[in-house]
């Protein structure tokens, strides 16, 4: 048996301070995880349980650099968030064993057609074409919990051409990393290769073509990304 066309490759992402790669399966990314971002949103931080999004897994960029600026949109959007990278999955999982399943973390940007979410939103459509289009996810090299530990405080920063834009702390997030992976396990079988991106503090904003920005979460990494 043969492919009637070329398999597509593997996306992956390098691993810090080693010569391999974390394969990537899926891309689970929450919405609304900082109270301060939700209301900014205009929701109501209090109101809901997690919800998830999806983007493809051949969006990620794995290292930034130059990402090309995306066509259908004039208000191309930021966010920065920890990235989670799972080495082991299931269904059902309990909280106390989330994170044996995480195999490190990264820093990457949700890039977001914020003009496309609006009109999907008002129309009562999907959101798929204003968050999983082409290099909407941008990726720092995934420290291993062996190097990082897991963090659950430490800053999460974006600057714009060297203005801070986003200020935020992971333990501002409303839903913990092992009550995401637990919750979501209840809606998908989660499994090795896939990320989640958990969400963004407050201070998402425009960012134009020509424009660097450089995010961080504090004893994670860094990611630097030009709009191209």
């Amino acid at each position: 048996m043969a492919f009637v066309v070329p398999a597509p490759a593997v996306p992956a992402v390098p691993v810090e301070g080693s010569d391999d790669v974390f394969p990537v399966r899926r891309i689970f990314c929450v919405g609304r995880n900082y109270a301060a971002h939700a209301r900014e949103m205009g929701a109501n931080p209090d109101a809901e349980p997690p919800f998830f999004f999806t983007k493809p897994a051949d969006a990620v960029v794995p290292m930034g650099g130059r990402v090309p600026y995306p066509p259908a949109t004039s208000d191309l959007h930021h966010e920065v968030e920890l990235v989670v990278a799972l080495a082991k999955g299931g269904s059902d999982i309990a909280p106390e064993a989330a994170l044996d399943c995480v195999y490190g973390y990264a820093v990457g940007i949700d890039l977001t057609r914020r003009d496309l979410q609006a009109a999907a939103k008002k129309g009562g459509k999907p959101w798929d074409m204003a968050k999983g289009f082409d290099a909407s996810a941008p990726i720092s090299a995934i420290r291993a919990v062996a190097r990082c530990g897991h963090p659950a405080d430490g800053a999460v920063t974006l600057s714009v051409d060297g203005v801070t834009r986003q200020s935020g702390d992971l333990a501002d997030m409303i839903w913990s990393v092992p009550a995401m992976i637990a919750y979501l396990s209840t809606l998908v079988i989660l499994q090795p290769g896939d990320l989640i991106f958990t969400g963004t503090p407050e201070g998402v904003g425009a960012v134009a073509r020509g424009q660097t920005m450089v995010a961080s979460v504090e004893g994670v990494g860094e990611l630097t990304v030009t709009m191209a």
